[in-house]
């Protein structure tokens, strides 16, 4: 009997680590849990810990972590902070890290469970993002498996299989566009928290929610495209296709194209990157193309939707100008979900950060560290001094 491959959810408690669950769930026999983490939501770590069974977990917040480690009373491991995370990551009875973790916190575990040679499943875009150039030597040299579990990027390497990566002519993601894909640019700055938040296809975490708002999120997509599948710039393109029914395309040299298609439902991504290159039944819905009638498809508006043209501009740049952009837009995001930055701000800071910044190439952490803290430092500054001209964004 082929023994189980045991896993490590880094974010069980968020949408992409709850799905997880429901897929290891249904491929129990080839998969078992040892190690869950979460931010604070403690409460439904313990309802994952009593349907799992997990060898340990890690709270990030020590506060946290406490009452949770008396509760279980040496039942099951309790470790906390960054360095709980990074120590689950390296540990023998681990095969495989999902990370789904938000934001620049993906990019230190990622990097340490690469480093003890631990394939991974890849749903914090950010990582890439920030440190591709890091992440993906590192892989090479440790000759481990890295899998997107973003449905874009799993759409694109399901349509590269058996192909020849000289043969690629264009990377084509797909957008739904998000919220005020149809509202006049004009009307940006009324954009409250709640309408941003109000994604019509998919439902997930606040800040990519907001990223999809924005078209941050494809712009970062496009980076990690880049990153992962070794495609310049200049060969990955955006359509808008509201549908979300193809969730990416590959177009080769002699014009013709693959499309990945299905429901949006992330359980399917997620067990093709936990099952590569197999493709174990599922429960997810199927695509009903009579009641689908049509799918359409439109260039986006890089005037309307600023975050993705800066995105392009972070990844010509190069170094570390992506890393900025990144956080630049976390901060940004951060703000705007506090209220205190109107939605047309988030573009205007990004912007500003990168203006700012004098980039560093070939790039170590310290380096990709040190940037992130700058960007957001500024963010912070700047948002503080518009908050002053302008008063409480929430009493507009």
């Amino acid at each position: 009997m082929t023994r189980k491959k045991n896993i490590a959810v880094l974010g069980s408690t968020g949408s992409i680590g709850r799905s997880t669950l429901e897929v290891v769930r249904n491929l129990h026999d080839r998969f078992q849990i040892t190690y869950l983490t979460t931010r604070g939501n403690v409460d439904l770590l313990r309802e994952q810990i009593a349907l799992f069974h997990p060898r340990g977990v890690v709270v990030l917040d020590e506060q946290n972590a406490a009452p949770l480690r008396a509760g279980l009373n040496g039942t099951v491991e309790v470790l906390s902070g960054t360095e709980g995370l990074e120590e689950v990551v390296t540990r023998s009875d681990v095969d495989i890290v999902l990370c789904s973790l938000v934001g620049f916190a993906g990019l230190r575990p990622t990097l340490r469970a690469v480093e003890a040679g631990k394939d991974i499943a890849l749903a914090n875009k950010e990582t890439l993002v920030v440190g591709g150039e890091i992440i993906m030597r590192r892989v090479r040299e440790q000759k481990v498996r890295l899998l997107p579990v973003d449905s874009e990027h799993s759409a694109i390497l399901q349509c590269l299989q058996g192909e020849d990566p000289a043969a690629i002519a264009r990377l084509i993601l797909t957008a739904s566009g998000g919220p005020f894909l149809r509202l006049d640019r004009t009307r940006f700055g009324a954009i409250t928290k709640a309408q941003a938040l109000n994604h019509p296809t998919w439902r997930m975490g606040n800040k990519i929610t907001i990223d999809s708002a924005t078209l941050m999120n494809k712009g970062l997509e496009v980076i990690e495209a880049h990153w992962l599948f070794g495609v310049d710039r200049d060969r990955i393109e955006v359509v808008i296709h509201p549908q979300s029914i193809i969730h990416s395309m590959v177009e080769f040299v002699d014009g013709s194209i693959k499309a990945q298609l299905g429901v949006p439902d992330m359980k399917i991504p997620i067990a093709y990157a936990l099952t590569y290159p197999e493709r174990p039944p599922g429960v997810s819905p199927r695509v009903d193309f009579g009641a689908l009638r049509e799918m359409t498809f439109f260039p986006p508006d890089l005037e309307k939707f600023r975050c993705l043209a800066l995105a392009y501009r972070a990844l010509e740049t190069g170094g570390t100008a992506p890393a900025v952009l990144n956080a630049a837009n976390e901060a940004a995001v951060e703000l705007f979900l506090e209220e205190r930055l109107p939605f047309t701000e988030i573009p205007a800071l990004i912007e500003e950060a990168l203006a700012a910044h004098a980039p560093v190439f070939h790039v170590t952490l310290e380096d990709l560290v040190r940037a992130d803290r700058e960007a957001r430092d500024r963010v912070f500054q700047r948002a503080a001094a518009y908050s002053r001209m302008e008063g409480p964004h929430a009493s507009s």
